[in-house]
């Protein structure tokens, strides 16, 4: 697994993941919060399936 998320892009995941899991630890509970793990995860390891499945780096180095 190669990284192909900039690291600009892997800031915003990680922050939207935080805020929508945020959001599901505070009491505002919908299931679209629980989707905050996707971001956060693919933040974390720099690495997202779909961006690799459609030929899409957004990371400087190779």
């Amino acid at each position: 697994m190669t990284k192909n998320v900039g690291q600009a892009e892997r800031v915003i995941r990680i922050i939207l993941g935080l805020v929508l899991l945020g959001l599901a630890f505070t009491g505002h509970y919908t299931p679209w919060t629980w989707l905050g793990v996707v971001p956060l995860l693919t933040g974390l390891i720099g690495w997202c399936p779909p961006y690799q499945l459609l030929g899409i780096n957004t990371c400087k180095t190779r």
